[in-house]
């Protein structure tokens, strides 16, 4: 869990010149503290803005139960809105999802595609 959320830490330095930093530094706070109740209500502000990381971090927190009921289709929900942005990290995570048959039919065409 630790791991998912550090890479999706690691992009945010990458990516922090396009960040809106107000948005993405509570969400960010709150995961990294492992307070996923007040990081699942500040991903949400921000992903409900289009944040990536955002959108992201709740796919992992719906994928893997943290914060929130364990939802598949959620996690591919969310992990769909960061990878049509071109996210990389998001794409895969959508790509495995599609592999594994978690939330959607498996369809390894659709994974590949991903």
């Amino acid at each position: 869990m630790k791991t998912m959320f550090a890479a999706t830490a690691a992009f945010a330095l990458l990516f922090a010149t396009e960040l809106r930093a107000d948005e993405w530094t509570d969400c960010y706070d709150y995961l990294t503290a492992e307070n996923y109740n007040s990081a699942y209500a500040a991903c949400t502000a921000a992903a409900e803005q289009g944040e990536i990381l955002a959108e992201t971090a709740l796919g992992e927190m719906y994928e893997q139960g943290l914060g929130v009921v364990q939802d598949y289709a959620e996690a591919v929900r969310w992990y769909r809105a960061a990878a049509e942005q071109g996210f990389a990290y998001a794409q895969y995570s959508l790509g495995r999802m599609y592999e594994q048959g978690l939330g959607v039919v498996q369809d390894y065409a659709e994974a590949v595609r991903w």
